[in-house]
């Protein structure tokens, strides 16, 4: 195994890819290329908090349970589970055939056997402020201050939480849960954030960080399919860091990447129709896969009237705030500028696709600039008593900034665009030095307790970016994830929803809609609710 490459290329990363796992016909090896324009910070998943990590990681580790295409909760480690009748106690039966992948942190290298103790270790790991993962906020309030994760004995993993809190299968299914052998993570000290030691269908390899990460076949998965031939079908997977999108999508073109993930706005018009679907010139050379998926873009506001940035911001009226979300056509700017890739964000911050939506329950805005008009005039704000607002975006968004810009300068308010980087921009909103700020929300399980614990005031930022506080707010949500019928949580979900859209601490712009470029040659690669990149069972076929 090579790590910690300092000199390497990318063509010598694949080298070692095949010299490392295979002997000869190097040619019929089937190697899945994908891209990370903004890089993978980290593979250690407690510090899976954005979708290069997470996709990353979910290769390299397995979870106790996941989600499947249907959005149900499903077994992977453990194979079943129970709940106590005070529904405060899971208690999880495990496999025995997993192992970790061979590694010099185990014994004579080989990789063990996972067990219970892995999970009881991982999961207190998250919680461990030495650790200071970003995920620690996914048990803090919910699991037993005492003994809130036990193993009883190598297959039977004991969950207490401190009160009935049902979407708890869902937070387990992320990725910051995967279990994590203690040999490596004492091993390799801050460098395990860059040498996986996991049980995934997939092992790591080397990774020059800039360059490229390479991924191996783990010949050990436990997984197999319906005529018991073991999974993955891959041989391995190469990650480039193109930083550049026009670099990646002309690498897709010369068939170096098997697919990319999103298009740029500056290619869009040139590969789909305003209806998003294949031009004529593109249909039968590549495969468009788009489907709906759990993710939410949105501007966000900083609302802590605390805070200075507040002090002299007209975004500390509510009705200034409302004025900026019925001040633009979201219909149009999806048409437009996402070719249709998405759903108008008019019913709230819970995307669409979860169980409890319900847009006739909760209204959000649509366009109405006579109305955001009127809302500014009783704020007492005009372009010329204020300075402009600043509003940080990405680079990839920053059309659809100005376009937004544009059309609130209509009803009088001036906005500046200013594009950063998304690390500096993950940083500003993370320690509230952002005031308006371009955001997203993907789903990391199905349901909205999700999205609205971004405004539970107890939560820090992550996920709260707005610093959200309405003890009206945190009431309804604590009494939803306590409740056990479907129907009653769904229901206080959606007021929640509704209660906070009224504050309007968040502009919402449009539900997502999972969009993959995909080469000819590549099958049984589907996308998910969850945008999630799975690899398990796509093959690539060779001529």
């Amino acid at each position: 195994m090579i790590y910690r490459v300092k000199h390497l290329t990318i063509l010598t990363l694949v080298a070692a890819l095949l010299s490392s796992c295979y002997s000869g016909e190097k040619e019929k090896k089937t190697i899945f290329h994908y891209n990370e324009t903004t890089g993978i910070a980290s593979i250690d998943p407690a510090f899976a908090k954005n979708q290069s990590i997470m996709w990353a990681v979910h290769q390299l580790y397995n979870t106790l349970v996941e989600v499947d295409s249907n959005l149900n909760i499903v077994p992977s480690l453990a194979k079943r589970w129970t709940i106590s009748d005070d529904k405060k106690t899971y208690t999880f039966f495990l496999r025995n055939d997993v192992r970790f992948h061979d590694d010099a942190c185990f014994q004579n290298t080989k990789g063990r056997s996972l067990t219970a103790k892995d999970v009881e270790y991982s999961l207190t790991r998250i919680l461990d402020k030495a650790t200071a993962s970003p995920g620690s906020w996914i048990f803090n309030g919910k699991v037993d201050s005492v003994e809130a994760f036990k193993a009883i004995d190598d297959t039977t993993f004991q969950l207490k939480l401190q009160r009935p809190y049902n979407p708890i299968l869902g937070i387990l299914s992320m990725q910051y849960c995967s279990v994590v052998p203690r040999e490596a993570v004492e091993k390799y000290g801050n460098d395990f954030r860059r040498h996986a030691v996991g049980s995934g269908p997939f092992q790591f390899v080397a990774w020059e960080e800039g360059q490229a990460m390479v991924l191996k076949k783990n010949p050990a998965y436990f997984e197999v399919d319906k005529n018991r031939v073991r999974l993955p079908y891959l041989d391995g997977v190469k990650i480039s860091f193109y930083d550049s999108k026009a670099t990646e999508f002309l690498a897709f073109r010369q068939g170096k990447l098997d697919f990319i993930n999103d298009i740029d706005a500056s290619f869009k018009d040139e590969v789909l129709t305003k209806k998003g679907e294949l031009r004529s010139d593109w249909k039968g050379k590549i495969q468009l896969h788009t489907h709906p998926y759990l993710n939410i873009e949105y501007f966000g506001i900083l609302v802590d009237t605390t805070n200075s940035l507040l002090k002299n911001s007209p975004l500390r009226f509510q009705k200034v705030r409302q004025a900026i979300n019925y001040g633009f056509d979201r219909r149009k700017m999806v048409l437009y500028l996402r070719n249709s890739l998405g759903t108008p964000a008019t019913a709230g911050f819970v995307p669409a696709g979860l169980p409890s939506f319900d847009s006739t329950e909760v209204k959000g805005y649509d366009y109405n600039p006579q109305l955001a008009r009127k809302l500014m005039r009783e704020a007492g704000v005009t372009g010329s008593n204020y300075p402009a607002i600043k509003l940080l975006t990405i680079p990839i968004y920053s059309d659809i900034a100005s376009y937004i810009a544009r059309q609130l300068e209509e009803i009088g308010l001036n906005v500046q665009v200013d594009v950063v980087q998304k690390s500096l921009l993950l940083d500003m909103t993370s320690s509230s030095r952002a005031l308006f700020f371009r955001g997203s929300w993907i789903a990391d399980y199905p349901d909205a307790e999700n999205y609205l614990s971004v405004f539970y005031s107890k939560n820090p930022a992550p996920p709260n970016y707005t610093r959200y506080n309405n003890p009206a707010f945190d009431a309804l949500f604590e009494k939803a994830i306590a409740e056990t019928n479907d129907t009653l949580r769904y229901k206080l979900y959606r007021q929640a929803d509704r209660l906070m859209i009224k504050d309007a601490p968040v502009v919402p712009l449009w539900y997502d809609m999972a969009v993959h470029l995909v080469q000819n040659n590549v099958q049984d690669f589907e996308p998910n609710a969850l945008n999630l990149l799975e690899l398990r069972r796509t093959k690539i076929e060779r001529p």
